[in-house]
């Protein structure tokens, strides 16, 4: 029986730099999805604060699992073609990161005090105005270290696109594994593999915490 080598070594490296491709991909489609639900939460509207607020709750309240059985196997069911495994997996996760980093984004720009929204509509600024030169610049500060802790989550997360089909790290160790039967190895190796692309995103996101000083605000 063979056992764990070079070779397996390097298929663990594509399906991580699939694994990173597709948390990329879930993470600037769920952020301009994101930055336009947050804005709808704070919309002087009430309808469209409601139906962002609907959204919210939706995505939050459906388990990723599910989202991804959902557009995979759904729009199959609704007589459409079935939709390539990095498609699916990439708008389930997209979906999935809007929903949070909407609200993320929603409590950093209502976290802005409000003498600094009194002060630039006192300057007779237009709502537009207001948001771009004044509000916006400080809930960026706060919103950085939160929206760089959640990109580990995404990146974890894309384990889980394993079950419509596409292989990205954790999905090329069951492979790995069930070819040589080394779960301890194989899965050390998953693991370390993980905490290369993690850690260093955890250690930017405290230390961006600490820079902004966004704690102590």
């Amino acid at each position: 029986m063979p056992s764990f080598s070079i070779i397996h070594l390097e298929f663990l490296g594509w399906a991580a730099m699939w694994t990173i491709g597709l948390s990329a991909i879930a993470f600037i489609g769920g952020g301009l999805l994101g930055f336009a639900v947050a804005l709808a939460r704070i919309s002087p509207l009430r309808a469209v604060r409601m139906a962002a607020a609907g959204y919210i709750q939706l995505v939050q309240g459906t388990p990723l699992l599910v989202l991804l059985f959902l557009i995979y196997f759904g729009i199959a069911i609704l007589g459409f073609d079935q939709v390539p495994a990095i498609l699916a997996a990439a708008a389930g996760l997209i979906i999935y990161s809007s929903g949070f980093l909407g609200e993320i984004w929603r409590g950093c720009i209502e976290s802005v005090p409000k003498t600094q929204w009194e002060a630039a509509e006192c300057l007779a600024l237009s709502r537009w105005q207001r948001m771009v030169k004044v509000i916006m610049p400080q809930a960026l500060r706060i919103a950085t270290p939160p929206t760089v802790g959640f990109l580990v989550q995404i990146v974890k997360n894309t384990s889980l696109a394993s079950v419509v089909g596409f292989v990205e790290l954790s999905q090329a160790g069951k492979l790995i594994n069930n070819s040589i039967f080394e779960p301890f190895t194989v899965f050390i190796v998953v693991a370390l593999f993980y905490f290369a692309i993690c850690f260093p995103l955890s250690v930017w996101s405290r230390t961006l915490e600490r820079k902004l000083n966004v704690a102590h605000r």
